[in-house]
């Protein structure tokens, strides 16, 4: 239970520019004033994140996005009233005065009102815009409990506001809105058809001069154990085939009869796609702590519903591999 002591704690900890991890719907951010080059500066250290990745700033209802945003158009306006707070950033034109520090240099923004309880506790208490990139270090699995946050950065993070496991349990969808016309950037919890039927119109190409945005590398995600992706006929053939070469197998299928291989690490996966996303990042974390050779996954049916999940297995096979040093 977080009390009121707990949030006023963190909330003087952001304004003497220092980080407090705290609970979004999504998964678990790692937040500081966004305001603050110092604050922010802080979180890009902790993750070893580029200093061209922009990240999001949080802020507690819709009317706070004009002190971050100019020439917002219409469209940002339906979206924010239909699907705010929630699992939605929008990609705006930075307002005057918002530094490079939470752009990436750019002159666009990435906001978003988030609906967790604690977040809009620790917004409201705060007052201020919050810059949080997920938990956990760049480039690797995100964080959607409050022990994931403490798993991977220790005492470097000295408050954790603990909100439970996350509901969606995985980043937010990503729109971009600084044309004028919504362009999907990243996919998530809220899909391309929602994002269209809010909008009232349909969403644009992306193209090469869309804004950077974050988590939309091409390897992202990534567990340390080198991960495959793998039609369901395949899975356990491929594990039977490592087993018997003396590997040790972690996989993360939809059967749920598990192969009896030894050394064979199996999770029975969500056959329901948002389930499957609650519980991915956590999977992950648990085959990634199994100690094994090779993460191999099903891959999910190819289906408008699963666009998010498929979106983050296949950055995070691309992040996860031999050679990958991230």
């Amino acid at each position: 239970m977080i009390s009121d002591s707990d949030i006023d704690g963190a909330v003087a900890i952001l304004r003497s520019g220092g980080l407090v991890a705290f609970p979004t719907e999504t998964v678990y951010g790692l937040g500081a004033d966004a305001s603050s080059a110092d604050g922010v500066g802080r979180i890009y250290a902790a993750k070893g994140r580029p200093a061209d990745h922009p990240v999001i700033v949080h802020v507690a209802d819709a009317v706070q996005v004009a002190n971050w945003a100019s020439d917002i158009p219409e469209a940002a306006h339906r979206l924010a009233r239909r699907l705010w707070p929630g699992p939605l950033t929008l990609v705006l034109r930075r307002a005057r005065g918002v530094g490079d520090f939470v752009t990436g240099g750019q002159d666009t923004v990435a906001v978003r009102v988030p609906s967790h309880p604690v977040a809009q506790q620790l917004l409201r208490r705060f007052g201020g815009g919050i810059a949080a990139p997920s938990a956990n270090r760049f480039g690797r699995v995100s964080a959607t409990t409050a022990a994931h946050v403490r798993e991977e950065f220790g005492p470097a993070v000295g408050c954790v506001l603990d909100g439970g496991a996350a509901d969606v349990g995985i980043e937010s969808t990503i729109v971009d809105l600084s044309g004028g016309k919504p362009r999907l950037l990243r996919p998530g919890a809220i899909t391309a058809q929602a994002i269209e039927d809010a909008a009232g119109e349909p969403l644009g190409a992306v193209d090469l001069h869309a804004p950077r945005a974050p988590g939309t590398l091409a390897a992202h995600y990534a567990p340390g154990t080198p991960l495959v992706l793998a039609e369901g006929d395949l899975v356990r053939e491929l594990a039977a085939s490592l087993a018997r070469q003396g590997k040790k197998v972690a996989a993360l299928a939809f059967s749920q009869a598990r192969p009896l291989d030894p050394g064979l690490v199996w999770i029975a996966a969500a056959r329901d796609a948002a389930q499957y996303a609650h519980d991915l990042y956590a999977n992950l974390r648990r085959l990634d702590a199994a100690g094994c050779d090779m993460l191999i996954v099903e891959r999910p049916p190819q289906a408008p519903e699963w666009a998010a999940v498929n979106d983050r297995l296949a950055r995070a096979a691309a992040g996860a591999s031999p050679a990958d040093d991230v």
